[in-house]
């Protein structure tokens, strides 16, 4: 019974949970005594607790020459650590029905664990060994560099791949943006021990440290538990570079590949997080070229011309700078076409909206975000991407009514803001055919 008991916690380890409604979260701001601040939701119900972690500044904070040594130190975070080696550790984290992942993105090292309340101390433990002592041991370096190269090399021969590496490269050159976060096979091959080292002082850093936490455990255990596993964290690291400048113009750029159809990304800058009209341009958007089938894009796109299987655009507010994107892939011969449609509705939605797609849009969002709440695991990363957003607890509830206020004078006069056709740029990776306009 006991061992059936424990198989049944461990999936729930593993975040088959039930969804939570939005209304029922609260959530309470935690200090730990060391002054490690999180957020936390407290849920007693299943023994078992939900852990995010990120620190703000990730690839980005890769220095001169060392592109990927953020992405390889993160990926070696649980290859050895205190006095275990990586075997040692995987049986560990097992032997605990723990669960933790590493990863490392443009603006955050993002650290996910889940563990039963009965395996708590030993399980965060563990965790703070793999933080705070890392063993970087040389045979993990070369096989998680391997790892990596595979990566690179996989990346290198992918359209979608390609098309936003050569986007990146133009629009954001001289900032880290420009650059794959995994880095190239020149930079990663030459990265030392010393670099990884390097990397590992430089983000994993007590003051730009955002945490979240959801299930078995109240605000004293989660202080103790944060002082526990992040107070021996260097206060602070690298500097943040600044903002990176967006400098594409419009047009398009065609990047040969044989393949049977080319990957069309496409886009210009965006709005910031923070700017006043976010939420009337993410209404904007969702009717333009969001979720589901209704947007204009995939009617005019895919319904009506059967250009492609599937078209969408989605704002990007990054921390050093904001897109507003889309991505399609078509036949070869029909690129110009697809292109030409894309263009068209895109100066047209800078024109306007209707009240008829407002209202579906509105409908359709508020909606849909409460089924994000589907288990403990997801409430801790939304809460932690919250606190990075600077976005206050009691967004959980009025995010909805935030998309409700949005006017039809608001949508319209923040689509004409947002959409510009002159600057709209097409990245193009395939074999596409008379094409007009091609760099």
């Amino acid at each position: 019974m006991i061992r059936f008991a424990l198989s049944a916690a461990a999936a729930a380890v593993l975040g088959l949970l039930s969804t939570a409604p939005v209304h029922a979260i609260e959530i309470e701001q935690v200090k730990s005594p060391g002054g490690i601040e999180a957020w936390l939701v407290e849920e007693p119900s299943i023994p078992f607790t939900a852990l995010e972690i990120r620190f703000r500044g990730g690839t980005v904070l890769d220095r001169p020459g060392k592109r990927g040594a953020v992405n390889l130190m993160t990926g070696l975070l649980e290859e050895g650590a205190g006095d275990r080696d990586a075997q040692a550790f995987a049986l560990a984290r097992e032997s605990l029905a723990a669960s933790f992942a590493f990863d490392a993105y443009d603006d955050a090292v993002s650290i996910s664990a889940r563990f039963l309340t009965e395996n708590r101390d030993r399980a965060v433990a563990l965790l703070r060994d793999a933080l705070v002592a890392p063993r970087f041991e040389q045979d993990a370096i070369d096989r998680v560099r391997d790892q990596v190269l595979s990566i690179i090399a996989t990346d290198s021969t992918d359209p979608g791949a390609i098309a936003r590496r050569s986007f990146d490269a133009a629009a954001f050159a001289g900032h880290p943006y420009a650059t794959p976060k995994d880095g190239t096979a020149e930079t990663v091959g030459a990265l030392t021990r010393e670099d990884i080292v390097q990397a590992h002082a430089d983000t994993l850093v007590r003051d730009r440290v955002f945490v979240g936490a959801v299930g078995d455990i109240t605000p004293d255990e989660l202080g103790l538990l944060l002082d526990n596993l992040l107070g021996d964290l260097p206060q602070s690291g690298a500097p943040l570079p600044g903002d990176a400048g967006y400098a594409l113009e419009g047009g398009v750029n065609v990047v040969p590949l044989d393949t049977p159809q080319s990957t069309i990304l496409f886009g210009h800058e965006g709005i910031e997080r923070d700017d006043p009209d976010f939420f009337a341009a993410y209404v904007v958007n969702q009717i333009f070229g969001g979720s589901g089938f209704e947007s204009r894009l995939m009617q005019e796109v895919r319904e009506k011309r059967g250009l492609t299987y599937g078209i969408g655009t989605y704002l990007a507010p990054m921390l050093n700078g904001e897109l507003l994107m889309g991505s399609a892939a078509t036949a070869n011969a029909r690129v110009g076409e697809t292109i030409e449609v894309i263009r068209d509705e895109w100066a047209a939605i800078a024109q306007g909206v209707t009240q008829e797609e407002l209202d579906a849009a509105k409908t359709f969002l508020t909606g849909a975000y409460p089924l994000r709440f589907d288990g403990n695991a997801t409430i801790a990363g939304i809460m932690v991407g919250m606190q990075m957003e600077g976005l206050p607890p009691e967004y959980i509830t009025s995010r909805n009514e935030m998309v409700e206020a949005v006017t039809l004078d608001d949508a319209r006069r923040v689509a004409e803001r947002i959409f510009h056709p002159e600057d709209l740029h097409f990245t193009v990776v395939g074999q596409s055919e008379g094409l007009p306009g091609q760099e």
